[in-house]
């Protein structure tokens, strides 16, 4: 996602994509627009996308088919304001929608849900979350049989930077207990832009050996320098302890050399990759994939060759694979300075 304040919404295009093992293909089409969010319920791929002042859904039986599904307007906007990011899960028996909208320091999470993909949707309900803080991106999960909330926030009432934060749920549309910040964008490769610096588009998933990671977008979404980075929950870990997590050092997939973790090369095609999503069975990381395989992602990205403007981006098919024994380490902090287990390698 990413907002100074945020872009306005980009008006949908077909266009030729690269394909997920890091060649141009122009057989593969996707949508112009940002912040992608795809799952897969019985062999039908669900899509949601903020479009025309609410939330449009799109249905097809393959990935790349989603560019060329019509769009379905589920709920329409009547007064919160942007809408921003929606995230699409199956859970309980209903799909579910996730969205932020508001204006300035007023954007909170919003859910709208339905029994069947594209039609019934409910009217909105403000997600209640702890602190009742500027709120964006939020993405809901299962872990360790609790159901969890991860959203990028404010820390108070002022555009200062973009946490990311985590929190209990006691239902889908409520929070309990406290927040837990889990992620501050304090690296010097988080802070190549920023006025604010930016922690946000978290997607949760499972590595191999069961362990949480949060996968997130960082530096500003205006610039070419945007960028997907790691936090993995140490093993058998506090999720709400923030010295539990270890951050990858440096980005894992981006387009800036100098920002990318040793290792990791930056992209060929496309410029400022961010704010992806991991196309999990009905959006549960309960279906994580296993080491071994490709799996597919999306995210969003701008051409390269084109100057980089919000409007400028597209939803681009891509993949990712676990990559073991992987060193995260950080100095001046609690714990042990270092934590090895899966990290993921992203392909065009």
């Amino acid at each position: 996602m990413g907002r100074f304040w945020r872009y306005g919404l980009a008006v949908l295009v077909l266009v030729g994509s690269l394909a997920a093992v890091g060649t141009a293909n122009a057989g593969v089409t996707t949508l112009g627009g940002a912040d992608p969010s795809v799952i897969k319920v019985n062999g039908l791929y669900v899509a949601a996308k903020s479009v025309d002042g609410g939330i449009a859904i799109r249905t097809a039986t393959t990935l790349a088919g989603i560019a060329s599904a019509p769009k379905k307007q589920v709920w329409k906007d009547t007064g919160l304001g942007e809408v921003w990011a929606p995230e699409i899960v199956y859970y309980d028996g209903r799909y579910r929608v996730y969205f932020s909208a508001g204006t300035g320091s007023a954007h909170r999470m919003y859910h709208i849900s339905s029994t069947s993909p594209d039609t019934g949707y409910s009217a909105a309900t403000k997600v209640a979350l702890p602190n009742d803080k500027w709120a964006i991106d939020g993405a809901p999960f299962t872990f360790q049989g609790q159901r969890w909330f991860v959203w990028s926030g404010w820390a108070g009432d002022t555009n200062v930077e973009q946490n990311l934060y985590i929190a209990r749920m006691s239902s889908p549309t409520a929070g309990t207990g406290a927040r837990y910040v889990i992620s501050q964008p304090r690296e010097a490769w988080e802070r190549t832009v920023g006025n604010p610096f930016i922690n946000e588009g978290p997607e949760p998933i499972l590595d191999p050996n069961g362990q949480l990671h949060i996968t997130y977008s960082a530096n500003g979404s205006w610039s070419n320098k945007y960028c997907i980075a790691d936090l993995r929950l140490r093993a058998g870990g506090d999720p709400t302890y923030v010295w539990d997590w270890y951050k990858s050092n440096g980005c894992l997939f981006g387009s800036y050399q100098p920002n990318m973790m040793a290792g990791w090369d930056a992209t060929l095609y496309v410029d400022g990759p961010g704010h992806h999503t991991f196309v999990l069975e009905r959006g549960d990381i309960a279906t994580s994939p296993p080491a071994g395989n490709r799996f597919p992602t999306m995210f969003h990205a701008v051409a390269k060759g084109t100057p980089y403007s919000w409007s400028a981006r597209y939803w681009y098919i891509g993949s990712a694979v676990w990559w073991g024994n992987v060193t995260y380490r950080r100095v001046n902090v609690p714990g042990p300075t270092t934590d090895t287990g899966f990290g993921l390698k992203f392909f065009e």
